[in-house]
């Protein structure tokens, strides 16, 4: 599957809600989002519009890995 190109990282950090991920700091223009879920994840996500398809697909794949599944599997389930 191919990367969306509009993702704004508002619009992302929405979507990884359904993965049990919640902002629990902001700092300027960057949200930090955890998950107790499989064990405690932190993720940095910056509020940009559009992100750039290379920090998503970084983003992607680190909660990939945390999750244990492939990045492309996560895209779907996120960007459906």
């Amino acid at each position: 599957m191919r990367l969306p190109r509009d993702v704004t990282g508002d619009d992302l950090a929405k979507a990884m809600q359904t993965l049990g991920y919640e902002m629990t700091r902001q700092t300027g223009s960057h949200m930090r989002l955890t998950t107790s879920e499989h064990g405690e994840h932190h993720v940095t996500i910056p509020r940009h519009n559009p992100l750039r398809v290379g920090t998503l697909a970084a983003i992607l794949g680190d909660v990939a890995a945390h999750f244990q599944t492939a990045r492309e599997d996560l895209a779907r389930r996120l960007f459906r």
